[in-house]
């Protein structure tokens, strides 16, 4: 800062503060401190709502009682919830001079979380600072104007990962989901007997070489996959993070899609028509198979496959509780019922039951009450520990599922959230 005097005083909402101009530099809330930073009047307004430049006054036309516990967050360290006051609003306040929910002490937090959840919101770190991207749209503003290439990327960027963010995105998503819907017909089509029957080919000849471009069926994949790599090549090429892009499922699961394809017409060419190639049949069909992963793009699009990824990657803890729920009763009782069923029975033991692993069959589709009647148990004995496997089973699988549910409706509202500011936005850009 390098106009006004030594002393600054900071107006919030009536509330006046005087800070040395040193203190100001490195004051901990990120809003205050970029005050130092600015150079004229001009970048001071972006900052905040008016100056004073007589009295070097700065004023913010926040919430005066929600500045002072945030005052007193940088005295003490500790921060608080304002009494009487929303638990949203105040976090609103505390994104404006730049601090976190992971600043709030741990019962706040708690409290926040909750309040998120009944208003179907979540603020997550990529909203907080989308929302101070957007106070500060005078400052993005300049600095686009001053990189037009990088304008340029973003704009391709968020066309070909955010269906909803402009109406050129939302054909594209169209066209892409449309390319995903004609690739899965024609592959489960191409499973049918008489599919290549009717192209006068024999089933085995066809099977072998299903990818041949001589067919209409061929030629109708390869432009598939031809739209698919195009797409993943150009998302690859406006990421900002070349890394990160690598590394995120859904692209890995796009890679696993593309790649079979592409094997498989050059283990075509390479081998042709001959015994290689009937060896390498099964080699062929499951590479073949694989695409049936196109599926899983559809989550780029839809709000539901979203809300899954979403709910099992917040909730892995939950899952792996699940997971142990299930194999340690099925430890257990797979031991007991081959001995009840089998081990004790030397007669005429039951032959299902013959070992703890066949055992665990029985147990696994018991406990989860599907019950294919392909094993039961035939002693009175075996009869009880199945009831009892049955009941444990509800009762184990009942507990960690809530945290799941609850997780998935949070999940699912925050997505839908996200969904509808999109949406107003593409509503905003049509209308201009």
């Amino acid at each position: 800062m390098k106009f006004g005097k030594s002393i600054c005083i900071l107006n919030v909402g009536g509330t006046k503060y005087a800070f040395p101009r040193d203190v100001i530099k490195d004051f901990p809330l990120s809003r205050v401190s970029r005050l130092h930073k600015c150079a004229s009047e001009k970048e001071v307004l972006e900052v905040c709502d008016d100056y004073d430049r007589e009295r070097n006054e700065f004023f913010f036309d926040r919430h005066s009682e929600a500045f002072c516990f945030i005052m007193l967050y940088v005295k003490y360290g500790k921060l608080r919830f304002v009494p009487q006051m929303c638990e949203l609003s105040f976090y609103n306040e505390m994104i404006y001079w730049g601090l976190e929910s992971s600043d709030l002490e741990f019962c706040c937090q708690r409290r926040l979380d909750d309040r998120m959840s009944d208003s179907y919101i979540h603020f997550s770190e990529e909203e907080a600072r989308l929302a101070e991207e957007l106070r500060d749209d005078n400052l993005v503003t300049s600095l686009v104007t001053e990189r037009e290439e990088s304008k340029w990327l973003e704009r391709m960027r968020r066309t070909f990962e955010e269906p909803t963010s402009s109406i050129a995105a939302q054909i594209l998503a169209s066209v892409s989901v449309i390319f995903v819907i004609v690739s899965m017909v024609m592959l489960c089509a191409s499973t049918l007997p008489d599919w290549k029957t009717a192209e006068n080919k024999s089933v085995e000849e066809h099977r072998y070489n299903p990818d041949s471009l001589e067919h209409p069926s061929g030629i109708i994949e390869a432009v598939c996959i031809g739209w698919f790599t195009a797409e993943c090549i150009v998302r690859f090429i406006v990421s900002r993070d070349k890394c990160e892009f690598v590394k995120r499922p859904l692209n890995i699961i796009d890679l696993l899609a593309i790649t079979p394809y592409y094997i498989s017409i050059s283990m075509t060419v390479l081998t042709g028509e001959n015994s290689q190639l009937q060896r390498a049949g099964v080699t062929l069909r499951v590479l073949r198979m694989m695409r049936i992963f196109w599926v899983i793009k559809l989550a780029r699009h839809f709000l539901g496959l979203q809300t899954l990824g979403l709910t099992l990657r917040r909730c892995y803890r939950e899952m792996v509780m699940l997971l142990l729920f299930i194999c340690v009763p099925m430890a257990i009782f797979s031991a007991l019922a081959q001995l009840l069923e089998h081990g004790l029975d030397l007669e005429s033991p039951n032959e299902d039951y013959a070992s703890i692993p066949a055992a665990c069959w029985w147990v696994i589709i018991s406990m989860t009450t599907v019950g294919y009647g392909d094993m039961y148990p035939i002693t009175v004995p075996g009869r009880v520990l199945g009831g009892l496997c049955v009941v444990s089973g509800i009762v184990l699988l009942a507990l960690p599922i809530t945290f799941i549910y609850h997780s998935f409706v949070q999940c699912y509202h925050e997505l839908k959230f996200r969904s509808a500011r999109c949406t107003r936005s593409l509503s905003a850009e049509f209308l201009n």
